[in-house]
């Protein structure tokens, strides 16, 4: 006799999952961590120290781009001249020659584009000027 179609098997699918495979891959991949962890080097930074630093023996010379893009010449916070970008590339220069390593900081107004300041700094750099820096307002 052939078995009926309709007639249900005793046999069950099984809806349990196997969990044992996956807590050895976890075990073995925490012993590989475990020993490899101690081996790793992290990054050393040596910092300076505080008696190390230099004193800044020169003051600052400001330079200030106002809201129409006119550069003035600050030195001990008075205006010393007025600049067309033309005339940038010979003050830095001579700035340069003076001392090289009297520090330009630029202070821009809000409104001004990022392209023109960039322009400002690139100038300073090229004519020689080493360090330029950037002011900026506290809140």
């Amino acid at each position: 006799m052939a078995a009926s179609p309709l007639r249900k098997s005793k046999r069950r699918a099984m809806a349990d999952i196997n969990v044992v495979p996956y807590i050895d891959v976890m075990l073995v991949l925490l012993v590989i961590f475990m020993v490899t962890a101690p081996m790793v080097n992290p990054g050393v930074v040596n910092l300076p120290t505080v008696g190390g630093a230099k004193v800044q023996a020169l003051p600052p010379v400001f330079l200030t781009i106002d809201a129409d893009e006119n550069i003035i010449v600050r030195k001990d916070g008075e205006p010393v001249q007025k600049l067309n970008p033309f005339e940038l590339g010979a003050f830095a220069r001579s700035q340069a020659e003076k001392s090289a390593d009297q520090p330009i900081v630029l202070a821009a107004d809000k409104s001004i584009k990022y392209e023109t300041v960039m322009n400002v700094m690139s100038k300073l750099k090229e004519n020689g000027v080493k360090r330029v820096g950037l002011a900026v307002k506290s809140q």
